[in-house]
């Protein structure tokens, strides 16, 4: 059986990004790394730090590269097109929603979109979403599933 341990993210600022999940996601920092194996260098060019974080079992590594395009990454390019987040409460659908506004208005961080957040929707199946991106331009879909 196997399971998957982490999901990586690169970054142009590395202290904007993790400042960003701290006071967003509320992550803890568990590890940073500064020096890197020939494999690594090798793989990502222009590395200089590796932080783990986590919130529960879920570990993010966050990753600077100094040779990064400002600019997100093209919405048509094949990528992890987003990650989802599972909510206990349709309530908490509106409270992380208005977090991100709260967080994004403090102008404390540089976001590569500025987009605000999707409405929260409500499919057929009575499952609630909405969409927000992080300071990298990632996307993150937040959802609530009714039991039953």
């Amino acid at each position: 059986m196997i399971s998957f341990h982490h999901i990586a993210i690169q970054t142009r600022d590395l202290d904007n990004c993790l400042a960003w999940y701290r006071d967003y996601f509320g992550v803890e920092e568990k590890w940073t790394l500064d020096k890197f194996s020939p494999l690594t260098l090798s793989r990502l060019p222009g590395i200089t730090r590796l932080t783990e974080v986590r919130i529960g079992d879920f570990r993010l590594h966050l990753f600077e590269r100094a040779d990064l395009a400002p600019d997100p990454v093209a919405e048509r390019a094949a990528q992890f097109q987003h990650v989802c987040v599972a909510t206990e409460s349709p309530q908490e659908l509106s409270v992380r929603r208005d977090r991100w506004i709260e967080v994004f208005e403090s102008e404390n961080y540089v976001f590569a979109r500025p987009d605000h957040p999707t409405e929260i929707v409500i499919d057929d199946e009575g499952i609630q979403s909405f969409y927000l991106f992080d300071v990298n331009g990632l996307e993150f879909e937040f959802t609530y599933t009714p039991v039953g």
